[in-house]
């Protein structure tokens, strides 16, 4: 059941606690799929998170119901699919708030360090094998497409003007503890989900000053493990914004403070886009962006192709000329 804290200031509930709720259901059913043949013992961690839409609000006293499925494996990954509904307890109502695909990696419980083999899922239909092969090879290609922007930095800004992207870029430092944690040492991928989201949330409330929930996030890719006692920084900036939307870039560093044989690198990156919203609840138009440097200027460009590309998906192809 959904509490104030799982909330924002309008009641609405905040997508990265569904993240982290989505997250769970695909680690429970990866790590039990991994460990359901004879052989050595794992647990499943996040690699990635496809792009997830939030297509109703959940509120403050609803009900989440989550359900995970298997959808293909790998011989070193698992495909799972996760629905989200929400229930009004009073009335009985069912909606559908979200629709996610996660991949997960089985992880030696002896060493993290190691990736072991997938046991096979069993398809109702030979076609299934193949669409999941499919997506399989798609998701690598474009993890490996992320890997140039590891070296990224959001730098500070002194008395940066309004609607620049200097202005409402935002940073959160979180120390890894326990409670961060898996029983084996790194931290849930849910709990960086939801501090990321944490972070884009800041970024868009402070770009349009008003009311701002999740419309949607583009494919999470998580580079590396965080540890225990990791100290990580989750920095997020404005790259590109629509009439009603903005998308927001998260990058997520990790310094090993207490390990000197290890460097700070990059653990995870993202696109977060957000609406504005009214106090009724419609949507208000955003304040627009003003890149300023060549390499503003270069991530507004990129944000509007994701953007005009999704349009495009959403709307579906064109009705054929009479």
């Amino acid at each position: 059941i959904m509490r104030p804290d799982d909330a924002n200031v309008a009641g609405n509930v905040h997508g990265g606690t569904i993240l982290k709720m989505i997250e769970e259901a695909g680690a429970i059913i990866s790590t039990r799929h991994c460990n359901s043949q004879n052989g050595e013992r794992c647990v499943a961690a996040l690699a990635r998170v496809e792009r997830t839409d939030f297509l109703s609000p959940m509120c403050i006293g609803e009900v989440a119901h989550v359900s995970a499925e298997i959808t293909y494996t790998s011989k070193h990954s698992v495909e799972v699919q996760v629905n989200v509904m929400s229930e009004n307890i009073l009335t009985g109502t069912k909606k559908l708030t979200n629709k996610a695909t996660l991949w997960y990696v089985p992880l030696s419980l002896k060493n993290v360090d190691k990736v072991l083999e997938v046991p096979p899922v069993v398809y109702s239909r030979q076609e299934q094998e193949e669409e999941g092969r499919k997506r399989y090879e798609a998701q690598k290609l474009e993890r490996m497409e992320t890997k140039w922007r590891n070296g990224d930095i959001v730098q500070p800004v002194l008395n940066p003007e309004p609607n620049t992207v200097s202005y409402s870029q935002s940073s959160l430092i979180h120390l890894v503890g326990p409670s961060d944690c898996t029983l084996h040492g790194f931290v849930h991928g849910g709990v960086t989900m939801k501090l990321m989201d944490e972070v884009a949330g800041i970024v868009a409330a402070r770009h349009c000053k008003t009311n701002i929930v999740t419309a949607s996030v583009d494919a999470i890719n998580f580079h590396d493990k965080i540890r225990k006692g990791c100290v990580i920084t989750i920095s997020g900036r404005m790259t590109f914004t629509s009439n009603k939307s903005m998308e927001i870039e998260v990058l997520v560093d990790a310094d090993p403070v207490v390990d000197n044989s290890q460097k700070r690198y990059r653990a995870a990156s993202a696109f977060f886009t957000y609406v504005s919203l009214s106090q009724e609840g419609k949507s208000l138009p955003v304040p627009q962006l003003v890149p300023e440097t060549e390499d503003e200027k270069k991530r507004f460009e990129e944000g509007k192709g994701r953007y005009l590309q999704m349009k495009a998906k959403r709307q579906g192809p064109a009705e054929p000329q009479a």
